[in-house]
């Protein structure tokens, strides 16, 4: 497939509330949207990184730039995504800006095939369960009536950010308040050491799902360490940027359970192969987000229904996040999204809302 140009787009997307974690809050999204042109039409991509390098290295603004000074002079004439894959594997890092130019080819790709992203993944359902992430609050009786909320809207997972300071009490007020037949998980983006073991362990009385991330994400053997001092599985999430890590983190025993980021881990191909790895060894997977749009939202989804994918995802409707999406807003019903089965993402973006939310673009000729 010849690729004629590409254009890199900025858009602002204002959070409907301030979703806060232990390593910064967000009132608005600063999107970088990729488009591939080709002779036969278009494909789309979103890169996840955020304003500023706190949840990994990345940031809009450094993925806009190494995409058009580095990754996109490197495209081959003719390339499909296995062929861009292979062409940016020689830059180190910068996975975010590689995902959202991989997937944008291969949206392009599928689109002039008429092939759908779960067809093409190997998804085996119409339609996925969906959980929610919910923020650290200035006070319990506003978490729970934010979880109560979501409960009501029929997310049938919750998942609480925490750190230290906020994690026993608020878990605890959750349990009580909901029951025990609430799917309940957390997430800690990394904000705990070994030394924190004890508190940890004490989430060990709620019946998690998982506790997500607790420790650094460049430490593998302490991740191995603390899961066999805790009751509760412990899963991985920013330790996790290819297969080859995923194999790792298993061998070691540092998680059993892995969320999949396609736009941490490269796009959706790498994803793939890490869920790939984790129904090898048996380890459930499930798909984790990035306050996507509906552009990232539907690979998500289709990713979300291939069959390792055993635990509800962070893949919740477009009104979690964004008043208006800049896609048609993905809907829950009865505590799940259908899968797209359109060629492609099989979304398109809405020419009106996207011009309205647009801060810049730019256009690269090939």
């Amino acid at each position: 497939m010849k690729i004629t140009g590409i254009e890199l787009r900025r858009i602002a997307m204002p959070l409907r509330a301030p979703f806060r974690t232990s390593f910064g809050v967000e009132t608005a999204r600063d999107v970088l949207l990729v488009r591939v042109v080709t002779p036969d039409g278009e494909g789309w991509g979103e890169c996840v990184a955020m304003s500023e390098p706190r949840y990994c290295s990345e940031y809009v603004e450094g993925a806009a730039d190494v995409l058009r000074r580095f990754l996109v002079p490197a495209l081959p004439a003719v390339a499909d995504a296995h062929a861009v894959k292979r062409a940016l594997k020689p830059f180190k890092g910068h996975k975010m800006a590689k995902a959202a130019l991989e997937t944008a080819v291969l949206d392009a790709q599928l689109r002039a095939t008429g092939q759908s992203f779960g067809a093409y993944l190997g998804a085996e359902r119409e339609r996925v369960p969906c959980g929610v992430s919910v923020g650290i609050m200035d006070s319990v009786p506003q978490l729970l009536d934010s979880v109560g909320a979501f409960i009501d809207e029929g997310y049938v997972r919750i998942k609480l950010k925490i750190e230290p300071g906020w994690d026993v009490e608020p878990v605890r007020a959750v349990r009580e308040r909901f029951g025990d037949d609430l799917l309940l998980q957390v997430d800690a983006n990394a904000a705990y050491t070994l030394a924190d073991t004890r508190q940890l362990a004490k989430l060990d009385d709620f019946d998690l799902l998982l506790v997500e991330q607790p420790l650094a994400d460049d430490d593998l053997v302490q991740h191995a360490a603390l899961a066999k001092r805790l009751r509760t599985p412990v899963c991985l999430d920013e330790s996790i940027e290819s297969a080859e890590d995923a194999a790792a983190a298993i061998t070691l025993g540092a998680a059993s359970v892995i969320n999949v980021k396609p736009g941490r881990v490269g796009g959706y191909l790498e994803a793939k192969a890490i869920h790939d790895v984790c129904v090898a060894h048996g380890v459930p997977v499930w798909c984790g987000g990035m306050l996507e749009t509906g552009i990232g939202r539907a690979a998500n989804v289709a990713l979300a229904a291939l069959p390792g994918f055993t635990l509800p995802g962070d893949t919740s409707g477009s009104s979690r996040y964004f008043a208006t999406d800049v896609t048609a807003p993905f809907e829950l019903a009865d505590g799940h999204l259908d899968v797209p089965t359109g060629p492609g993402l099989g979304v398109e973006p809405l020419d009106e809302v996207l011009d309205r939310v647009t801060t810049a673009k730019e256009w690269i000729q090939l």
